[in-house]
């Protein structure tokens, strides 16, 4: 019989915690957590602490909700699995601290993961796959590797992404058409928004917590200010075909967008405290990098956190 071929990864999502290197990944059925093996000695120590329990776990991870334990399983990688796993034969670190690289453990779902995002402190994160009806949306904790779904039923259309609000307890959930801002403490429903979107590509909220960006197929980049209501406050047409990605960026006032076009496009967008005063959008650079292959463009980017820098892929 021939061999399976291997799934692409399809997300990749850095631990925004400086102190614990540790990557998510997005590859079939599967979002694998990975040790990077980078940073000092005293981030080593906090990374292993992190990630301790998702290395030893058994049977499943501590995943205590039946719906849950039906939807995802925590399977350690054996070879990495050991007593006192910062170390061993198998430990490659990138840095002289690192005391381990590699796959820790992978969660596997039902179906497909297309997308992986971490909460801003870096234990919590969301998995979605649109494909798995109620389980569609789940979220894990990685200190104790255990996970919970927070819907019982599939309603308003297939996930097609999900983010954490930086401060509340929201958890935020694009179908194809809205964006739904969900109370996990309270689990309800606190607002839907109304994109105007035909197939909603990707989410991010702004450090604020007070403002929302959604990017589309139907080429276009939605700004919400959550203080003004549910509908968008300016709709961003600069792109000639499907928009791929949206981001702000984490510490300067930047945002960008990336499209099947080869072009990222980055605006200075400002937010100010007076709430009186409406955040100001201007276009700053377009980026031409990328060229066009079998109609697809720019797939994703990332600014860095601190330098001046952004990196693309497509």
């Amino acid at each position: 019989t021939s061999k399976p071929k291997p799934k692409p990864v399809v997300a990749v999502e850095w631990n925004p915690d400086r102190t614990r290197h540790a990557l998510l990944a997005a590859c079939g059925k599967c979002a694998v957590v990975i040790a990077t093996g980078t940073g000092s000695v005293d981030d080593a120590e906090s990374t292993a602490s992190l990630l301790n329990e998702a290395a030893r776990c058994k049977d499943g991870g501590n995943v205590s909700n039946e719906k849950a334990r039906k939807s995802v399983r925590w399977i350690p990688v054996k070879k990495y699995a050991k007593k006192e796993w910062g170390g061993g034969k198998n430990c490659d670190p990138i840095s002289a601290y690192g005391g381990y690289a590699g796959p820790v453990c992978a969660l596997r779902a039902d179906r497909d993961v297309s997308a992986v995002r971490f909460h801003r402190k870096g234990d919590y994160f969301v998995t979605v796959s649109p494909k798995a009806g109620p389980a569609a949306v789940l979220i894990h904790r990685l200190s104790r590797a255990s996970s919970q779904r927070p819907f019982s039923k599939a309603k308003g259309g297939e996930p097609q992404a999900a983010c954490f609000h930086p401060d509340k307890p929201f958890l935020l959930v694009a179908t194809q058409t809205h964006v739904k801002i969900y109370h996990l403490v309270r689990q309800t429903m606190v607002k839907r928004l109304m994109t105007g979107c035909r197939w909603v590509s990707s989410l991010d909220v702004h450090p604020t917590g007070d403002h929302v960006l959604v990017g589309s197929l139907d080429r276009r980049a939605v700004w919400f200010d959550l203080d003004l209501g549910s509908t968008p406050y300016k709709t961003l047409k600069y792109h000639e075909r499907a928009v791929r990605s949206v981001s702000y960026h984490r510490r300067y006032p930047l945002m960008a967008s990336s499209s099947d076009d080869g072009t990222i496009h980055v605006f200075h967008s400002t937010v100010y405290s007076d709430l009186m005063r409406n955040p100001l959008i201007v276009p700053v650079k377009v980026l031409r990098g990328h060229s066009v292959t079998d109609k697809l463009g720019v797939l994703a980017f990332a600014f860095h956190p601190s330098q001046p820098w952004l990196f693309s892929a497509g």
